[in-house]
């Protein structure tokens, strides 16, 4: 059975896919900080909402990225406990009251108010997750790489960009093509191993990967000293793709998110959190 590479670009004919490089990243900015710059749960709320609907839109497969999100998740859970473990008690200097729910002893008291504050920062991960995955696996790393140069980046840092976004469907390949190789002389990394036997063996895949990567390294170095890479100031690009009416009509959507947050944070709530016991 075929397994789908992670982070490698699909085109799915959808109007994310068609968007330029460079709109995908502004526009990814742009809604990274509209989350990073409130804690406003009924903002963050709205944020999250707007990329599930991109990621409907691109036919954005979660379950593609399963093995992410749950170390995504695990970290995030991870934070919530030494949250509460380091300073249990900060959700009540923060919103100025007190409403407990369960008292484990003087010091850890569970309240409604630092689990709303929990809450408003899960919620402010959650929200730019979504956005992250969508960006990786929307993005053509030459197209990316050209629209860049486009806007007079070097196009040197853009090959790197487009060198980089590569590399992680390359190396995940060459996992997989190495462990069916090492099973297939009798090492055994399946779920039916013990865990401690399939971490030694998994490591014994570490090596033939790094050589690999090394491989490619000097193949691709190789290959663009050959083609007299770096030898003149600029460069033409096959990819290339000029910025149309869609991409200033999804800068202009993500201008108006910013603007909206920056609206609520400064004029309406005045403060990072939106407080609901007052």
């Amino acid at each position: 059975m075929k397994k789908t590479r992670l982070f490698a670009f699909e085109d799915k004919k959808t109007i994310i896919h068609r968007l330029s490089g460079v709109t995908k990243l502004i526009c990814f900015l742009l809604l990274s900080f509209s989350a990073m710059l409130t804690y406003d749960i009924r903002v963050l709320i709205a944020i999250l909402t707007f990329s599930f609907v991109m990621a409907k839109v691109a036919k954005f497969s979660f379950g593609r990225y399963k093995l992410v999100i749950t170390y995504l998740c695990v970290f995030m859970v991870a934070n919530m406990l030494l949250n509460f473990l380091i300073d249990p008690g900060y959700g009540e200097e923060l919103f100025g009251t007190k409403h407990v729910l369960i008292a484990f002893s003087d010091h850890y008291t569970l309240t409604l108010e630092q689990c709303f504050y929990q809450l408003c920062k899960l919620t402010k991960y959650i929200s730019i997750m979504p956005l992250g995955l969508l960006f990786f696996a929307t993005i053509d790393p030459s197209e990316f790489a050209s629209s860049l140069n486009g806007i007079k980046v070097p196009y040197k840092a853009c090959t790197v960009f487009s060198l980089a976004l590569r590399y992680f469907p390359d190396i995940q390949r060459d996992y997989t093509n190495i462990s069916l190789a090492q099973q297939a002389r009798g090492i055994d990394t399946s779920k039916k191993a013990k865990l401690s036997k399939r971490i030694t063996n998994n490591s014994k895949i570490l090596l033939p990967l790094v050589f690999s990567t090394l491989d490619r390294v000097e193949l691709i170095t190789n290959a663009m000293e050959l083609r007299g890479y770096g030898k003149a100031k600029t460069r033409t690009w096959y990819s290339y793709r000029r910025l149309a009416k869609n991409d200033y009509l999804a800068i202009a959507i993500c201008l108006l998110v910013l603007a909206f947050v920056l609206f609520m944070r400064f004029f309406v709530v005045k403060d990072f959190f939106w407080n609901p016991f007052i």
